[in-house]
């Protein structure tokens, strides 16, 4: 699939997403809108849009990074339990800070992110058997764990509902004044292209990456970093997006191969038209009402992620 292509599915499906909603707006008189539905457009309609094709790159090329420094295409930040670690971060912020910023929620988010992806790279570092299934079944165990945790301490300090909240994504509530912390992730993802090659050499392991006058260590702490920070973000703003990070480069690395620069474009773009469709459909399948972004991604990632399973089990057996 050609950049161009995925350029104008963006185009036509990021269209179709400004026009489609509860109040009707019709494209073709785009220049006689009332004052209502210009305020509809602005205040919700773009907000919106912008959130899904910011959160849709962003997260796709986390998961891509992940990916390329653990050698392990099933690692992700859902699966490396880094969501999970955030979310206890806001909980802490909201225990300890109860008038904490977004900025203050959004911070110590990112230093649990941090922390708790550190953690999982540290035990993957320990872990002799390295199968490509069991690693993110650990990251899985991790993240439950800290999520038990989290259910816990928000139950015992009546904080149930305000963690909900940051459970389920959802683009429905997205309006003028409460996306704009996405835009943080933006110089965050240029890093990321900047810092693409040595990605790549970094992923083919650390003797190999020295014998090439790489600082191995240094390469890697950057992309967790920007891991972290990147969910932190989107997980404050949108809400908990699974499998985005973890099937979007899967499914690129089938056409594209893994050399990461070649297929940063191609991820990033798949990612926000992968995003576009599922909010899409959540929106037209039992229109006038509304399906979380987070069911449809979860939904439809889960059925991929399965084939992904079967694929590589019958590729292993050839």
């Amino acid at each position: 699939m050609k950049i161009r292509y995925l350029s104008i599915m963006l185009v036509l499906l990021s269209t179709a997403s400004l026009f489609i909603g509860v109040i009707d707006i019709n494209p073709l008189s785009i220049f006689e809108l009332t004052e209502d539905q210009k305020e509809i457009l602005l205040i919700s309609r773009f907000p919106r849009l912008i959130s899904i094709i910011i959160a849709g790159i962003s997260l796709s090329i986390c998961g891509l990074i992940m990916q390329q420094i653990t050698r392990n295409k099933f690692v992700s930040p859902t699966t490396a339990g880094t969501m999970d670690w955030a979310r206890f971060g806001i909980l802490i912020a909201l225990m300890m800070f109860t008038t904490a910023t977004p900025i203050v929620k959004m911070l110590v988010a990112f230093v649990f992110a941090l922390l708790g992806t550190f953690l999982f790279m540290q035990i993957l570092n320990r872990i002799k058997f390295k199968d490509a299934i069991f690693i993110p079944l650990v990251g899985l165990m991790l993240g439950n764990i800290i999520s038990s945790i989290t259910t816990f301490f928000s139950m015992k300090h009546d904080l149930v509902q305000n963690m909900s909240s940051w459970l389920q994504g959802d683009f429905s509530l997205i309006m003028e004044g409460r996306y704009e912390l996405l835009y943080i992730s933006i110089p965050v993802v240029i890093v990321a292209y900047l810092y693409a090659n040595k990605f790549t050499i970094a992923g083919m392991g650390e003797e190999f990456s020295k014998n090439l006058g790489l600082n191995h260590k240094r390469v890697v702490n950057i992309g967790l970093v920007i891991v972290a920070l990147v969910s932190s973000v989107v997980l404050l703003t949108v809400g908990m997006i699974p499998f985005l990070g973890l099937i979007i480069p899967n499914i690129v690395s089938l056409y594209k191969g893994d050399n990461l620069k070649n297929s940063l474009t191609h991820t990033a773009l798949l990612g926000a038209n992968f995003v576009l469709i599922c909010d899409i459909l959540g929106r037209v399948i039992i229109y006038p009402y509304e399906i979380s972004i987070g069911v449809m991604v979860g939904v439809i990632g889960s059925a991929i992620f399965l084939y992904l399973l079967v694929r590589r089990k019958k590729y292993e057996s050839a």
